[in-house]
């Protein structure tokens, strides 16, 4: 949305600084050394800054009002792929013509590939929109239905569930973009709730192994509801995923273990499955965690349970995912949601990864010559980590 009405009629007539002075909406009020004034509009075309010139802004011109209006034709011609400027000088609008969706959907990427995290995040749109997308991409985009929608998923809905779930998310999201540029109408043929959720099966959870785990685009709304619940386990489940450690290792933690100054905790071998002591860098909202549980503790565990002197129940977590109705997923499935989202949607390195979930190196060779434990690199990984688990927006 694009703010508008920065200025007033009064302050129009009143202006007399030099420079271009802005009402929203790419109009401008510019006014020259010599005090002209004239109303110009600002647009960006296939890369190159453009500016028309919409008349005098002198009184008893151009009114602030027609000026509005002048630039909200503009941007309608923008917004339909034309150039405001060629039209002005020939004075006549061009046949509209519908794109096709292979089209329309490379010009969604490119327009909107600052708001991606990384080239890989690119990558990936790019690689499934016009691979998988192969049948519906010379259709004229007004023409993409349900059934075209459909050609494209049925094929990899079972096979490759997580890409054909994200793709169509993809395709529901360019489909909207074409209804709002006025070239498709009607229901979005790629929605889900209400429409293809009754055409396609239902996508199976993501396992590894026997523990059921959350696909990465859902955290960030889990997370949400997570952090309503008030209580123990509740704190102890999101330490949990925020650090992808395990359910003992985040249970049987004592206050000995964290430095929240220097935000780390170091599990101690005797605790650690691989047995060798483990270095953890804490995101912002880890420490927080802690240090709200600090105030509070009079026990040597972080999480104490009810028995004095214990930590609270090895179940404690996942009986929180059951009072949230969560039963098909498990707590140790997180770190499975974790290196899925570090893999697909980040840039890190494996072996940095790797180091995050305290994974033993299996080639003897690498292992002898990689000596550090990537702690600053996992710092990053870790606080882009707890960034992610908060991106839902209100």
């Amino acid at each position: 949305m694009r703010a508008v009405g920065l200025l007033n009629a009064r302050k129009v007539e009143t202006l007399t600084e030099p420079g271009r002075h802005a009402d929203g909406g790419n109009l401008y009020l510019s006014i020259s050394t010599n005090g002209g004034k004239r109303w110009v509009f600002l647009f960006t075309l296939n890369g190159k800054r453009r500016e028309m010139g919409l008349g005098s802004g002198a009184k008893g011109q151009v009114s602030l009002a027609s000026a509005r209006t002048k630039a909200s034709d503009a941007r309608r011609l923008l917004d339909e792929g034309l150039d405001p400027l060629e039209v002005k000088r020939t004075g006549q609008i061009p046949e509209r013509t519908i794109p096709t969706f292979g089209k329309f959907a490379d010009q969604y990427l490119a327009a909107h590939r600052s708001k991606f995290r990384n080239p890989k995040h690119i990558a990936q749109w790019e690689m499934t929109l016009k691979t998988y997308c192969k049948p519906i991409r010379s259709m004229p985009i007004d023409q993409v239905d349900t059934g075209a929608v459909l050609s494209v998923l049925e094929p990899i809905w079972e096979r490759i569930p997580e890409t054909a779930s994200r793709l169509r998310g993809r395709i529901e999201n360019i489909m909207d973009a074409a209804k709002a540029k006025g070239y498709v109408t009607g229901e979005n043929p790629a929605r889900w709730r209400g429409h293809l959720k009754t055409l396609l099966p239902e996508r199976q959870k993501l396992k590894r192994g026997h523990h059921a785990a959350l696909s990465y685009d859902d955290l960030p709304a889990f997370m949400v509801e997570l952090r309503s619940r008030a209580s123990m386990a509740a704190l102890a489940l999101e330490l949990c995923i925020l650090t992808a450690t395990r359910t003992s290792e985040v249970l049987n933690a004592t206050w000995n273990e964290f430095d929240t100054d220097k935000a780390v905790w170091i599990i101690p071998k005797q605790r650690m499955k691989a047995g060798i002591a483990h270095r953890i860098p804490l995101s912002g909202r880890a420490v927080e965690i802690l240090k709200s549980l600090m105030r509070l503790s009079h026990n040597e565990h972080v999480f104490p349970g009810n028995a004095k002197g214990k930590p609270l129940s090895n179940m404690a977590m996942a009986m929180q995912l059951r009072r949230m109705k969560r039963s098909d997923i498990t707590v140790h499935g997180f770190r499975s949601t974790f290196r899925d989202w570090a893999a697909e949607q980040t840039s890190f390195p494996h072996e940095t990864c790797e180091h995050a979930l305290a994974h033993r190196i299996s080639d003897k060779a690498e292992a002898a010559y990689r000596r550090g434990d990537q702690f600053e690199k996992r710092r990053e990984l870790m606080e882009t980590w707890a960034e992610f688990t908060s991106s839902v927006s209100g």
